[in-house]
């Protein structure tokens, strides 16, 4: 199994969750400032131009909810209730819920103090992030509101909801988004933190490993 990741939210939920479960992947990290992304060999895998790509045999898949869902089935945890629709549709809820309305309210904080820090892209510019404000409070307390006497977004557990959902926001300190009024949200936040997987997902790098790629590594069992 391959995983092609950059440094980024959406390739931590996956590399998170390969951990997490003791997957034995290569994962290959792409050189995207050098434009590896947009090569014609990688969008072969992914058209998007985008990371992260799972290639495992025959199977070629990219978003990384698909990715996980696909490697929870494979390695038959529950993170992704394949054998539970009533579970599916809970954990399918917040998913929907992160891609088309969470994830758009954090984006702009996760951009100015995380993405342009990343990419070389500048200094945050604050102004940006006025408008961006009531929303991300809007939905921070939605969120809130959910998580009362609950340790995990769905289904009485971890599952691949809880990555979804803390990619950006688990940089919300650094990325100065108004949480400070959402103690449940700060509360789930740590609480994945303490999750050895999930706050240090990142693969080691084997410097002077072959291949075409930059950097290959290998995640192996550390949960």
């Amino acid at each position: 199994m391959k995983i092609y990741w950059i440094k980024a939210q959406a390739p931590r939920r996956v590399l998170a969750l390969v951990k997490y479960l003791g997957i034995d992947a290569e994962c290959i990290q792409i050189d995207a400032k050098a434009g590896g992304l947009k090569t014609a060999e990688y969008k072969a895998l992914n058209p998007n131009g985008k990371a992260p790509t799972l290639v495992d045999g025959d199977v070629v898949l990219w978003e990384s909810s698909a990715i996980n869902a696909y490697l929870c089935i494979k390695e038959g945890s529950d993170m992704w209730p394949a054998h539970n629709p009533a579970e599916q549709v809970e954990v399918i809820r917040w998913l929907s819920w992160n891609d088309n309305h969470w994830a758009r309210a954090v984006g702009p904080f996760y951009f100015e103090f995380v993405v342009k820090e990343t990419f070389n892209l500048g200094p945050p510019d604050r102004s940006e992030l006025v408008a961006a404000v009531p929303e991300l409070k809007q939905l921070a307390a939605v969120l809130d509101s959910h998580l009362e006497g609950r340790d995990f977004v769905a289904c009485g557990r971890l599952t691949i909801a809880d990555f979804q959902l803390a990619a950006m926001a688990c940089d919300w300190r650094r990325s100065d988004m108004p949480l400070d009024d959402f103690p449940n949200v700060i509360r789930w936040l740590d609480g994945l933190e303490r999750i050895a997987a999930w706050a240090d997902p990142w693969p080691v790098d084997k410097a002077g490993a072959p291949g075409a790629s930059p950097k290959h590594d290998t995640l192996s069992s550390v949960a």
